[in-house]
């Protein structure tokens, strides 16, 4: 037994980590989903195959915003997966742009948007951003000349500078009556974010934009913000609250309310504005020995006044309050109210139902038709990976399940399964040091038990309770059939085992 153990225990010592530690071969390149918008794992084939590197110069500073930052697909330093690659932002301190189109444009319509990605900070970050960019559609879009200026919908992803961490969540939308862009941010979520910025490990951030204007913003599968886009942007998504232009004015028929009181509601005739929320409770009786006519507290007879007391100065002396010494054994003291409950009749001040206004216009978001990478940073060494964006959360669970759970460690009894894809005779390994040592225990340890029918004659051994003879049988040779199991053969058994005892017995003493 204990043999077996040091076994298991040396084999499970030798094991790596996890799967992806034993061969690095072991990772599997994820199939790109037909359902999404847009998706890629930087695994296989030319940067310049899909992306498109911008060359664009902002005018005025050429030598300073001049977008010329290196990119290139690269496993990082410290990977455990071979063939994992990912884009990487190789010039500190320069301009870098990047750019690819989406295989259709994405409407926002009645469906959510899902948008996730993986950063690894593999020289960690001093000060720089590792967002995406969700760039509008537009006739005029050319990722070759794809900067800072250029039309996006929705900007995501974390941001450091100095000492602040941050993950951006910014809309960007046309205002409909001065046809400008605005930018609506997010606010940020109230948990620590330092460590996804300084543990120098990959993290994915999602991005779950729902058709009810709600949203979530998960960090490696967790929540660490939510909101809605009607309350919690600045500003808020919806109507302008003022106009930018001065010389400008706001149409006649404009209605910046989202809802409006229901003219056809009136008010019932039984609706009392004047009803207290709070009644007195009417099944509630003063208990037995209240002292109604004694105070709780009363001046201190104790008390004196002090010399230095100016009643013109001071007001006029009142001695302090005591407790009422007649109240401590009493069940209370004072006026005696019930206690309040509620008013059934209680409805409030009236204010007719809301109905959907009519006037009422609101923002949409412009489609989107690019993905587009635009930083700027003073560290390198900046890793995308796996980038996703649809509109189904069970293809995005997917997605998630087939790139970043690769690098989960799985538990102990999930790694040994795993490791009989490439050694089959690890079953052999597992038998011997698990298998068979239940099996012996089990033998051993298991309690004492007979099986079978207690009337079959095998039921008993030698070491039982001595049985009366099939003659001696209360109920005398009829009983053999139930000795028998319907057979009488069964006592048969049992007097031949008898005299192949006593053969024995005559055999060991013939030897002596």
């Amino acid at each position: 037994m204990r043999l077996h153990v040091v076994l298991f225990c040396v084999y499970l010592r030798s094991m790596p980590a996890s799967p992806q530690d034993d061969a690095k071969s072991l990772y599997r390149s994820p199939q790109i989903p037909d359902e999404a918008f847009f998706a890629e794992t930087f695994d296989s084939g030319p940067l310049d195959r899909k992306w498109v590197v911008s060359k664009a110069i902002k005018e005025g500073e050429e030598d300073v915003f001049k977008y010329d930052g290196e990119w290139a697909l690269e496993e990082p330093a410290n990977s455990v997966l071979a063939g994992n690659r990912g884009l990487v932002l190789k010039s500190p301190g320069r301009h870098h742009g990047i750019a690819a189109y989406l295989r259709t444009p994405y409407y926002f319509n009645d469906k959510p948007l899902i948008l996730q990605y993986e950063v690894l900070f593999q020289n960690g970050i001093d000060c720089g951003g590792a967002y995406i960019k969700l760039l509008s559609d537009s006739s005029q879009l050319r990722l070759s000349y794809f900067n800072d200026a250029t039309p996006y919908s929705i900007m995501f992803g974390p941001d450091k500078c100095g000492s602040i961490y941050k993950v951006h969540f910014i809309i960007c939308d046309i205002d409909p009556l001065m046809a400008v862009r605005q930018e609506r941010h997010a606010r940020q979520p109230d948990v620590d974010l330092t460590e996804y910025f300084t543990d120098r490990k990959p993290h994915i951030y999602s991005l779950y934009l729902h058709p009810d204007h709600s949203y979530e913003i998960f960090i490696d599968q967790s929540l660490i913000s939510k909101g809605n886009l009607l309350e919690d942007m600045d500003p808020p998504l919806g109507p302008p609250s003022e106009i930018l232009d001065p010389n400008d004015k706001k149409p006649e028929d404009w209605d910046d309310r989202p809802h409006i009181p229901d003219p056809m509601a009136t008010k019932p005739l039984d609706w009392d504005e004047n009803a207290p929320a709070l009644i007195p409770d009417p099944s509630v009786q003063r208990p037995p020995g209240w002292l109604e006519e004694e105070l709780p507290l009363i001046p201190d007879p104790e008390a004196q006044r002090p010399y230095d007391w100016d009643d013109e100065m001071d007001g006029e002396w009142e001695a302090p309050q005591i407790p009422n010494p007649a109240c401590l054994q009493a069940v209370g003291c004072g006026p005696w109210s019930p206690p309040l409950i509620s008013n059934p009749a209680y409805k409030g001040k009236w204010n007719p139902p809301m109905v959907k206004n009519p006037g009422y216009q609101p923002v949409q978001l412009h489609p989107v038709a690019a993905v587009g990478l635009e930083l700027w940073s003073v560290t390198g060494g900046v890793l995308f990976d796996n980038i996703l964006l649809c509109d189904d959360l069970e293809v995005a669970r997917r997605w998630t399940k087939d790139t970043w759970g690769q690098r989960q460690t799985p538990g102990i009894v999930e790694r040994l399964l795993m490791a009989t894809d490439k050694r089959p005779w690890l079953w052999g390994v597992y038998v011997f040091t698990v298998g068979l040592p239940i099996i012996l225990f089990i033998s051993f340890m298991w309690p004492d038990k007979r099986f079978g029918p207690p009337h079959m004659d095998y039921y008993y051994k030698k070491t039982d309770e001595p049985q009366p003879d099939v003659s001696q049988h209360p109920e005398g040779p009829s009983s053999l059939w139930a000795y028998g199991a319907g057979s009488p053969a069964g006592p048969r058994r049992r007097e031949n085992r008898r005299a192949q005892k006593k053969s024995d017995l005559e055999f060991k003493i013939f030897r002596k």
